[in-house]
């Protein structure tokens, strides 16, 4: 077990070294765009990254989640191959062809999705959702491999390039939203060309052997994932681009901001997202596999926890210190779009539970009941709450999402949950951080200090109320070091 989450942390740091540099540099770089940008300007920005996301979720059909399930079926290399060549050109294929339809269709959907016409702020968008949905599938190749050095390279260049041209455009050639989209998206193009090239070109074939019967099996798996994870991902969408058009694109600028600022639960996230799954398919032992689910689960509730509880107490020190004053009541929505993030990284758990036993319709009807749940949330919360209502309503749905998915995989594989320490540990992080937020001053440095002194309670009262011990925390950092 010890090797296992071993493996695990090697591969979730490796994921997560181009996620922590890029959320540093987010952090550096917010007050200059939150000066260089209006709260319009980044509202329109960030609806339209989103959106890009959500798209590439429905061309991929799956296909990239089908791969890493599948990979691991097979031992023989050059089937391996086969079926990465096969994935690799799908995703080519579809995106290309969407991309020619969008362009044409650049200035009708600016104005469906932003409510304004700008034919070349959607034309980069597209640039943005054909690069980024094949620098996806790039990566899947690069992780069922467990290449993290090469995967390192890759993100880390990525990360830095995006940073470079972005400020480039926006900052030195004031080009606004289209210089913030631009530069997001031009610098994952050339990473992708230089993978394709070098790291991948032996994986790379427009039209691979045997591949439509290789497909057929990846479209059967991945196809029903494509309706949950597109609503899934559709709660990051519908938020903003509601608060654009019901509020204003000013207050999806704000939402953006407290997004932004959420970064490193984000960064925990992605590279749970991205290391998990691989470790959780190739275990073949099923009692094995459970010890290792419900313990990767506690320690995600606890880990995730105490950051979601520093960003609740902390919050408005961290806005007034990173963004311009115009955003400060992005502090607002800050907590609950951070307990957003976190949610949605357990909801992955139960979906590699589906994924494992190879029924992936069963995540579906949870991310519709979010869904439904997250819109009926925003038409009564935003109105009286504002950007924070938009965060509750986006806490609301991951919750109900957790509910029905555990109700619907529960008996698919056995998980020996730690309820009676996930109970404690939800308490003492809910407790002290509500009424942190509800007691203690919220300015000044009086408040600043007595909130960080709650925030190092909390800790002290894990090991209080015996959700883990001093001597498991020494084993766990032993074997990790071994």
């Amino acid at each position: 077990m010890a090797s296992l989450l071993k493996r695990l942390a090697a591969s979730g740091a490796a994921y997560q070294a181009s996620s922590l540099v890029a959320g540093f540099l987010a952090l550096f770089t917010l007050p200059l765009y939150t000066r260089h940008l209006t709260r319009a300007e980044l509202g329109y920005a960030e609806t339209l990254l989103t959106a890009i996301i959500l798209v590439s979720i429905l061309l991929r059909f799956g296909v990239g989640e089908a791969f890493v399930r599948f990979y691991f079926d097979d031992d023989d290399l050059e089937r391996r191959d086969r079926l990465a060549q096969t994935t690799t050109a799908f995703a080519l294929v579809t995106t290309t062809a969407a991309a020619i339809v969008a362009v044409a269709l650049a200035g009708p959907l600016s104005e469906a999705l932003l409510g304004i016409h700008d034919a070349t702020l959607i034309a980069f968008g597209v640039l943005g959702l054909w690069a980024f949905t094949n620098l996806e599938i790039a990566y899947a190749l690069l992780r069922v491999d467990e290449r993290r050095r090469a995967y390192l390279a890759a993100s880390v260049s990525n990360v830095l390039l995006t940073v470079a041209l972005t400020v480039t455009l926006v900052v030195g050639f004031d080009e606004g939203a289209r210089g913030y989209v631009l530069g997001n998206y031009a610098a994952s193009t050339i990473v992708l060309v230089g993978l394709w090239a070098f790291a991948l070109r032996h994986r790379l074939r427009l039209v691979p052997r045997a591949g439509r019967e290789r497909l057929r099996p990846l479209l059967a798996f991945g196809t029903p994932t494509v309706p949950a994870d597109a609503a899934v991902f559709a709660l990051n969408v519908i938020d903003r681009a509601y608060l654009l058009r019901a509020e204003s694109p000013a207050a999806a600028g704000l939402y953006s901001v407290s997004v932004k600022l959420a970064t490193v639960v984000i960064v925990a996230v992605r590279g749970f997202q991205l290391a998990w799954p691989p470790l959780a398919y190739s275990i073949a032992d099923e009692d094995e596999a459970g010890r290792l689910f419900a313990i990767v689960t506690t320690a995600y509730v606890v880990s995730t926890g105490l950051v979601v509880a520093g960003i609740t107490l902390l919050g408005r020190w961290v806005v007034r210190l990173l963004a311009a004053d115009a955003f400060f009541a992005a502090h607002e929505a800050l907590p609950w779009v951070a307990l957003g993030w976190a949610l949605y990284g357990l909801f992955l758990v139960f979906v590699s539970i589906a994924g494992r036993a190879k029924v992936t319709t069963r995540t579906f009807p949870a991310a519709a009941a979010g869904l439904v749940v997250n819109v009926v949330a925003l038409v009564a919360l935003v109105g009286p709450l504002g950007i924070a209502g938009a965060g509750v309503a986006l806490c609301a749905a991951y919750l109900v999402m957790l509910v029905v998915v555990h109700l619907l995989t529960r008996r698919l594989f056995a998980v020996p949950f730690q309820w009676r320490r996930l109970g404690t540990a939800v308490a003492v992080l809910a407790g002290v951080s509500v009424a942190g937020e509800l007691l203690l001053p919220t300015a000044g440095l009086a408040g600043f200090a007595a909130r960080a002194v709650a925030l190092a309670a909390i800790p002290v009262l894990l090991v209080f109320a015996r959700v883990f011990t001093v001597g498991q925390l020494a084993r766990l950092w032993a074997s990790m070091r071994s």
